[in-house]
């Protein structure tokens, strides 16, 4: 064997960089983002809206939301800030983990915001409150302009929200807050709620959770959510609001909570994440970072089990 041959082409394929999107995802900008909400809509990108984080912010003290987008999963544009908590006449901060819609001809952006502060030591003299609006734009990336001037209702707390919308156009909303498991049927203009909230049947098992996604696949329902705030599981349905019955995990906890989002593109499942990993930060603390996972299903339609890997869609699909 050829020894100095072989070294050289060792070298060579060494210093190859992939041409596939790595973890964290480089939106090519400098921003801290978390809490994805992945969408494709009628152009065929995907679109990612995310909450923003400030470097070494006062207990998630966020003031808004930007969108990124990318026809391949690798490249990616940061199209800035697309709605603000200073657009808003009744909030003021906590612009956390958003979700949007679109249905009507129009894009709807689906986001809770609050006021107040909160007292980790003392939660007797906590004013904090938090609520969810509807903002509307005629383009994917906003600007966004808040709909209705208030919150979609007052009690309960409220956050987190998912905002489904059916094969046949009839919107739901999932969210965290008051009493978990909640949903609600929407307005077919998407800027009210229809009747009550009320409480879905999920088959006897409801852990503490937060930041629930749901999506269809081949007419099945799926309830996803970080459990207990920190691992992905699921529930599985034949109608949107249930009854559901529990399947297990999809993501195992890391540290930090874990908000995320599940969507196909070009026929191949994703999932969307957020992981806290150590940075530079003038604060010495960890901070989130949006990254991504191919997603695949069992024959009988549930989700296989994923680990986070640094490779994240640089790895080929199978």
């Amino acid at each position: 064997m050829n020894l100095k041959v072989i070294e050289p082409v060792l070298i060579s394929l060494f210093f190859i960089t992939p041409c596939f999107s790595q973890n964290p995802l480089n939106f090519g900008s400098d921003i801290l983002t978390a809490d994805p909400s992945a969408h494709v809509w009628k152009d065929g990108k995907m679109y990612i809206y995310a909450s923003h984080d400030e470097e070494c912010q006062l207990d998630f003290w966020m003031k808004d939301w930007h969108v990124f987008s990318s026809s391949d999963l690798i490249n990616w544009t940061d199209h800035g800030a697309c709605l603000s908590v200073d657009d808003l006449s009744w909030a003021d901060n906590f612009a956390w983990a958003p979700d949007a819609a679109y249905k009507n001809g129009k894009y709807y952006f689906c986001f809770p915001a609050g006021s107040g502060f909160k007292d980790r030591e003392n939660p007797n003299n906590s004013t904090k409150w938090m609520g969810i609006g509807i903002a509307v734009s005629d383009s994917p990336t906003g600007p966004f302009k808040d709909a209705i001037g208030k919150p979609l209702w007052t009690e309960p707390y409220a956050n987190d929200p998912c905002l489904f919308i059916d094969d046949d156009e009839k919107g739901y909303i999932y969210f965290h807050g008051g009493s978990d498991y909640l949903v609600a049927e929407m307005s077919d203009d998407l800027l009210s709620v229809e009747g009550d909230l009320y409480k879905m049947d999920m088959g006897g098992f409801e852990p503490k959770m937060e930041g629930p996604w749901v999506f269809k696949r081949n007419g099945v329902y799926y309830y996803t959510m970080p459990e207990n705030n920190r691992m992905l599981s699921y529930y599985m349905a034949k109608s949107p609001i249930g009854p559901w019955e529990y399947k297990g995990k999809i993501m195992k906890e890391e540290e930090g909570n874990n908000h995320h989002s599940i969507v196909e593109f070009n026929g191949q499942w994703v999932l969307f994440y957020h992981r806290w990993l150590d940075t530079d930060s003038e604060c010495n603390k960890k901070q989130r970072y949006i990254c991504a996972e191919y997603l695949y299903f069992n024959k009988d339609g549930t989700i296989k089990p994923i680990e986070r890997t640094k490779a994240g869609l640089s790895t080929k699909k199978i």
